[in-house]
């Protein structure tokens, strides 16, 4: 049942971070393509590194534990894995100043079937033993990574992430290698760790002081130092307390406890990757300053903007006032009265000045720590709209204006002066009408004369008052269509800038929104980085617990 358990821990283990590595990349990906995170960035999140010791292997049960001797130039990891070994399967000395070759030394029952990708295979040596007390460790001497030789640092690089644990062999002229302290320091917590201070036959009591202090200041408590010396006819060292040491770590039960440890590392790394990318997508307060700060710097460029359009709506309302009857009655003809005027309202100058509004605005968003990609993908899109924008609305509010000349007062005022044109004429004409009949009967009755000469001038004089003074009045009122036509360029003019202005916070609102998405995918991923795995507890008397910092 223990086995079984632990075998189940280990597939959930290293199921949760593999899911976690999978959908870091997929919103890495994604995020990199809406701008929200350069491509350095997304770079570093899909290059996550997923493999760990059990990828080495077919099978999802036991696995033997992946011990490596890592170290610098000359302090004898070669000879150490020899020593082990009974035999020379690892070139040192004089014949191997410098590691160039990944050796591994395993149970010939053992099959790796998966080696690390990227790698020179002619680099890969390997040697089988039949020994069964070893049957659950595969040694392997790594290459000197402090060597001027790049292939052999991409070597060590490619192995790390598929070892279990890690024997630091340092000797007393190499012990405070700069190099060493840089790659312990980076790849601490992910791994157990035992140290080996060789060729301790030329070493002092004071070299093992001082590198103890070294390893306390790098975060062990209480580090196991082995002191070995490799060289024929010396004393008996401390080798056979270091394979010791090995043989006990051995068992499933610690190798679930090792692959639990570095996968709880590997998710904190990539946790605090995550928080630093989050700091890239900026905050919420920043986003919501986006509405007022372009409001403002719209502003400011609208004000400019109808400055600069004053004489170009003037020449455009004369010509649209000249060409009314086209305008109105044949919309066919609409583009050639409007580009017959060889006027345009969104000219270079209109088109540059709202560039700099909206450069502008990135530019104090981008002060403010907002991704501004997102933002500049969007406003492009409006930055297409906005001369088909004014086009339309400045044309419709002309035609709407020349359709509707005047105000309504005014227009009221000239429906009645028509009316008046019509009724006073006629009934002018019936009140002589009715006095010429009049006159007639009263002739006939009595011996009045008919009506004479005065009365037909008066007559004609008061019907053709009663015609011309609503003419005037109507000749002398017509509403200017250049006046109509300059109201309606102004009204639409306004109507385009509102709609600009709706338009830029209709983006501010999509980006904001979107911030937020991309907040909350960002955060369910680094929850589930933060949720801890089901514990394996380590016991603080083992040797496990003084190989691991703290």
């Amino acid at each position: 049942y223990e086995q079984l358990k632990t075998n189940s821990q280990k597939s959930d283990m290293a199921y949760d971070y593999s899911s976690l590595v999978q959908t870091t990349k997929r919103w890495a990906e994604q995020a990199s393509a809406a701008g929200w995170i350069n491509a350095d960035t997304a770079r570093q999140l899909s290059d996550v590194d997923a493999r760990t010791p059990d990828t080495l292997f077919d099978h999802d049960g036991s696995r033997p534990l992946i011990v490596a001797f890592m170290g610098g130039t000359g302090v004898g990891k070669s000879s150490l894995l020899n020593r082990l070994a009974g035999k020379a399967i690892a070139r040192a000395g004089v014949e191997r100043p410098t590691s160039r070759e990944v050796t591994l030394y395993h149970h010939h029952s053992v099959a790796i079937k998966h080696l690390p990708e990227q790698l020179p295979l002619a680099q890969i040596k390997t040697a089988e033993h039949d020994n069964e007390a070893r049957k659950h460790v595969i040694w392997i001497d790594m290459p000197d990574f402090d060597s001027t030789e790049q292939s052999n640092k991409h070597q060590v690089l490619e192995w790390l992430p598929h070892i279990d644990v890690l024997i630091y062999v340092v000797s007393p002229e190499r012990y405070r290698d700069e190099k060493a302290w840089r790659l312990l320091l980076a790849e601490g917590g992910r791994h157990a760790w035992l140290f080996v201070l060789n060729q301790w036959d030329r070493g002092l009591t004071e070299q093992y002081e001082d590198f103890k202090r070294q390893l306390h200041k790098a975060g062990f408590a209480e580090p196991i130092i082995f002191k070995t010396a490799c060289a024929e006819g010396l004393q008996v060292d401390e080798f056979g307390a270091l394979e010791s040491t090995i043989s006990s770590l051995a068992t499933e039960h610690v190798v679930a406890q090792l692959e639990q440890r570095s996968s709880q590392a590997r998710k904190d790394e990539l946790k605090k990757n995550l928080e630093n990318t989050g700091w890239l997508l900026g905050s919420a307060s920043a986003f919501q300053q986006l509405p007022t700060l372009w409001q403002d710097q719209w502003r400011r460029s609208a004000q400019v903007l109808q400055q600069g359009f004053a004489w170009p709506i003037q020449q455009l309302a004369r010509h649209y006032a000249d060409h009314a009857a086209d305008l109105l009655g044949n919309p066919s003809a609409a583009k050639y009265v409007a580009t017959g005027a060889k006027l345009n309202l969104w000219d270079e100058w209109a088109e540059a000045r709202f560039d700099d509004a909206l450069d502008e605005f990135v530019i104090n968003a981008d002060q403010l720590g907002v991704p501004v990609s997102p933002l500049k993908k969007q406003l492009s899109a409006l930055r297409e709209k906005v001369p088909k924008i004014v086009q339309a609305q400045s044309e419709l509010a002309a035609r709407q204006a020349l359709a509707n000349p005047g105000n309504a007062l005014h227009r009221g005022f000239l429906k009645f002066m028509r009316l008046c044109e019509i009724v006073l004429p006629l009934a002018a004409i019936c009140w002589v009408g009715y006095q010429v009949f009049i006159g007639y009967y009263t002739s006939n009755m009595t011996d009045v004369a008919y009506l004479g000469v005065d009365f037909a001038i008066h007559s004609g004089l008061l019907i053709a008052i009663t015609w011309l003074t609503p003419f005037f009045i109507l000749k002398k009122l017509k509403p200017s269509l250049e006046k109509s036509a300059l109201r309606g360029l102004n009204k639409g003019l306004n109507n385009a800038l509102t709609m600009i202005d709706g338009g830029v916070l209709l983006v501010i609102e999509n980006i904001c929104a979107q911030h937020v998405e991309q907040i909350s995918r960002l955060d369910g991923i680094i929850e589930q980085c933060g949720a801890a795995d089901r514990q394996l507890p380590i016991d603080s008397n083992s040797p496990l617990a003084r190989m691991l910092i703290d």
